[in-house]
Formats: structure tokens, sequence, C-alpha cells
């Protein structure tokens, strides 16, 4: 039988575990409270429809009644709802890899996941396809190839590769020439390897499976693409605009999702940079939570325990790389950030930040006040701040010098909790990292492909001399205006 797990530990001491008993078609959580040294266990509550609210339910006050008078916190404010189905989806399934602007055409665009090297391209027919970063015909990379029309040539032998090959399966890409025509017969055999990719709401999706096909229609869906739409998820486009940027990270991708669902780091680490009054160090303050887990995602809503039907926040994560983060109530949010986690490989990692706001949405305006450029700057400087404390998390757990029997969890944690026994899990079953031990040490396609801040500063300091020289070209050019008037 599993330990008991502890659900609450009143300040004046003592402390309430919880564990499940099955008993055929029916399932029961035992409540065991302790206090001086002793304990008393507590009725079977039947869980109803496989779910169970027992913070709010007038039963649990019942449930605590063997406990001495004064020995136990009345608890009327927490709120944690559990669905014993738990998050059906794991780390196989669509992930958003960059912006479809990112996307040129006759460009291959580099990237990896799980360190497997990958590209990224638009075929002759502008449909997006990821392929495999392998020539098969002798093991080497697409990089410094060329793409033209929808054909990639290789840069070793001078492979061509297109959908339009003679094979006429659009769902393959196939050799159409090799060195000269005594090879065609051998050409037309040779198929790139890839994985399922789409372009939807401005992002390029890929499906990253087990294990890629030269044939698209081999390859199953794991989870479907529609998980991430926002209308969905309770909330609707159309009246919002939105900034957007990419960053890079040499640290474990897990840490960074990690960090996107801890609320209260974003009052202390991030006070003196986000501009919302509501957050900063000076009122930094616990909250009241309710969580709700269910097939596709795991959400944590906060509410102020001084007013607690006043919602602040609402974090939304839908694997396996989706944070959403709701200014308030989806349907009236202030504003909404979107984050996709990309897990290039062993502590590499991207994000694609994409802020939406009712607020400032001229584009005259924005353009006068440089909001894009400015707005750009403040994420910037947000994922630096996290950087160095993402780095030493990795490096410490890497090493070993931080055990789980050592990590204490806040309350407003819990969704941190439900998300790391959902990663081990998942990572247990999907295996993801399975070549990771075969890949230490080798960094080749390292430069290729980390190419945004924090990591790496050249687009920072673009967007910052882009600022001054707007800046300047917005102040002097009337100064000068008005003194040749003169």
């Amino acid at each position: 039988m599993a330990l008991p797990e502890l659900i609450y530990a009143p300040i004046d001491g003592g402390t309430i575990h919880r564990y499940e008993i099955s008993g055929g078609k029916r399932k029961f959580l035992r409540f065991i409270g302790c206090y001086l040294g002793q304990c008393n266990f507590h009725k079977n509550i039947f869980m109803e429809n496989r779910q169970i609210n027992f913070f709010k339910s007038k039963d649990f006050n019942t449930v605590l009644k063997p406990f001495k008078k004064g020995t136990v916190v009345k608890i009327d404010s927490l709120d944690i709802r559990e669905n014993q189905n738990e998050l059906k989806i794991g780390l196989f399934g669509w992930y958003a890899i960059c912006p479809s602007k990112e996307l040129k055409k006759n460009k291959l665009n580099y990237f990896s996941l799980y360190n497997e090297p990958l590209v990224l391209y638009r075929d002759e027919n502008e449909n997006v396809r990821c392929i495999k970063n392998i020539c098969p015909h002798r093991g080497a990379s697409f990089f410094g190839g060329t793409l033209s029309n929808g054909v990639i040539t290789c840069p070793y032998h001078g492979a061509k590769f297109s959908s339009g090959g003679s094979c006429q399966n659009l769902d393959r890409i196939t050799c159409s020439h090799i060195v000269d025509n005594n090879y065609d017969n051998y050409a037309k055999r040779i198929h790139l390897s890839q994985y399922k990719a789409l372009e939807k709401n401005g992002y390029i999706f890929v499906h990253y499976s087990k294990k890629s096909d030269t044939d698209l229609n081999n390859i199953s869906e794991d989870s479907p693409i529609g998980n991430y739409d926002l209308t969905d998820n309770g909330f609707s486009e159309k009246d919002y605009v939105f900034e957007e940027a990419l960053v890079d990270f040499k640290c474990d991708w897990s840490r960074i999702i990690e960090n996107h669902l801890d609320i209260l780091h974003l009052f202390w680490v991030h006070g003196d940079t986000i501009p919302d009054k509501d957050v900063n160090k000076n009122v930094l303050v616990s909250f009241n939570q309710k969580i709700n887990v269910t097939p596709k995602y795991i959400e944590s809503i906060y509410y102020y325990k001084n007013n607690p039907k006043n919602e602040f926040i609402r974090i939304k994560y839908i694997p396996p790389g989706r944070i959403l983060i709701y200014k308030g109530d989806p349907s009236a949010a202030r504003y909404l950030q979107v984050l996709d986690h990309i897990p290039l490989g062993d502590n590499k990692a991207r994000v694609i930040v994409r802020h939406y706001r009712k607020f400032l949405q001229n584009k005259l305006l924005n353009n006068l006040l440089l909001f894009k450029e400015n707005q750009r700057k403040i994420f910037y400087k947000i994922f630096d701040e996290d950087y160095m404390i993402l780095k030493t998390q990795t490096y410490n757990h890497n090493m070993g010098y931080v055990s789980k029997d050592e990590i204490k969890l806040l309350g407003e944690d819990r969704i941190i909790n439900y998300f790391w026994k959902w990663y081990k899990k998942s990572e247990d079953k999907d295996e993801p990292w399975r070549n990771i031990n075969k890949t230490q040490n080798l960094n080749v396609y390292d430069k290729v492909i980390m190419k945004y801040p924090p990591e790496v500063k050249k687009l920072e300091i673009i967007n910052n001399i882009n600022i001054i020289r707007k800046t300047f070209i917005r102040f002097a050019a009337p100064l000068i205006f008005f003194m040749l008037i003169i």
C-alpha cells in the first residue's frame, strides 16, 4: 500500500494524511489525523462520480470530529478537486515549434526535439514538412544544403528530395536524383524519415511520436491538436492583440515548465519588472487555491484570501508543452500569456511567448510608444531574471545535491506537485530521452539551433538598439524640422 499523503499541517501542530482504499467497484479515501504522537482513523468517504471535493464538503467537518477540540484548524477556504482519471496525455504529442512567420520560403529551419536533430520547411505546395536532419544516403546533416521550390539538396553528394517524386505518394518525400542518371532506380527507393507537421493559429506544430516514418499515413496521433485551441479553453482571441518573442535556455526543459507554474516567484523575482501594480514584493501574499485535474489539463485558480470571490490569476497546463496564464476569469481576462515549451535536448529548451492584451490596440499609438520593442525588452528581462535560478536548479538536481525528501512545497505549489507526478510517470512510460546517454558531451548542433536570448544575446542587443534609434528619430526629427523652419 502507498504511504499516506500529507494534505494539511496546522500551524499549532498535528497533521492530516490521506490514502486511497479500493474494494470491489468502490474507491474510498481514508483520513488519518495525528496530534501529540497519537493517530485517529476517520470514517470512509465514498467517492461518488469518481470525484471528491473534500475540503469544501460539509462532510469534512464530520470527518474531523474524532479529534480533540482545538487540535485541528477548521478548513473552509482550500479547494482541491481531483479527477481519478488524471491526465491521459503523455510526453508524445503536438509541440508548437515556432511562429508561422519564422518559416521562410526556400529556407530550412533547424531545431531538435529530445536531442533528435530535425528540419522544418515548406514544400513545393507550401505544406509544412518536418524531417529528420539525416540524409539516408550516408547519414550526413542537411545543414549547409539548399531548399529551392520545395526540393532539398543534400550538401554531401547532391541528393535531391521532394514530395513530388516518382512514387506519387505526397505523404512521402522521395529522392529524385543522386550523382547521375545511372542511379535513378536507386534514388526512387530512398525516402526521408519525417514527423507530422501542420500550421494552425499562427504556429507551426510538430507531432513528436515514439518513432518517425517515411510515410505519414503510418503515424498515429497521441493527442488531438484541438486541445490547444484557445476558444476551447474559454478565451476569445478576436477582442485581443498580441506580441510574441522566442527565448532559449541551456537548462532542464521540465524546470522551465515548473517555473511557469509557480505563482509566488512572480512577486519576488519579477516584481520590479512586470508592469502590474498587483505584482511586486510589497504585495506578496498567499492565496486560496482551486485545482482541476482532467484527462486533458491541470488547472490552478488563485483567489485572494481577503476576497475569496476575486480571482487573481489562473494557470492551465495542457500537455505536453503549453501553459496558459489568464489574468482573471478567461472570458473577461485583461490579458493572457501563452507559453509553448520545446524540449530541444538535454538541458536545452526554447519557449515561445505570446502575450494577448485588451488594452493599447491602436497600431499608430503602439508604433509611437514603441510598445512592441518595449514589450520584448520586458520579456527578455523577465526570462533573464529566471535564467540563473533555472540553471542552478538544473545543476543541483543533476548532481544529486537535492533529494526529493528535501523539497518542501508550499500550499500554492500543489499544481507543481501534480505536474511532477505526471511528468515522472510519462517519462518512464514514453522514454523520450532514450538516446540521452549516447549524446552526452556532443554539442555539434548547439550553434545551429540555439539563437535566442537569454542564452544568445544578439537579438536582445538588436532590440535595445532599435529602441534607442527609434526614440532618437521620434524626438530629433521634429526638433530638426523646427530648426530648419526657423
